[in-house]
């Protein structure tokens, strides 16, 4: 199976930047596809971005896609999302999540397998 552990939220001011974290561990951790979600109060739950198992591929929400960045270290077993320019309306949970299918940079909360806790990201105005 595939633990995820997402690290790196906090409170910044508007116009920050914040990488956060994913580490990842379980025997097939490099063979999958990884994506990060997230999710504000009474809202549900939405994509941001995701990877396909190499890096080589990626796919970002349209409204997002100027400002963040996924990236990932195989040989860390590690997923990172590089967030520029943060706005207020960015606070939320964000979580990664596992897709055991390596080639796909998926959209849909369904296609992943195993999600982590979550890491809080507040921006205040």
């Amino acid at each position: 199976q595939v633990q995820l552990v997402e690290s790196g939220g906090g409170l910044v001011q508007a116009g920050d930047s914040l990488t956060l974290s994913c580490a990842a561990s379980g025997r097939t951790v490099s063979r999958c596809a990884m994506g990060w979600f997230r999710q504000a109060p009474g809202k549900e739950r939405e994509f941001v971005a995701a990877i396909n198992f190499s890096g080589e591929k990626t796919n970002y929400a349209d409204s997002l896609k100027e400002r963040f960045t996924i990236s990932r270290d195989n040989a860390k077993n590690t997923v990172y999302l590089q967030m520029i320019r943060l706005k207020p309306e960015d606070t939320a949970l964000y979580y990664c999540a596992a897709d055991l299918n390596p080639f796909r940079t998926g959209r849909s909360e369904r296609q992943y397998d195993y999600w982590g806790q979550g890491t809080q990201v507040t921006v205040s105005s």
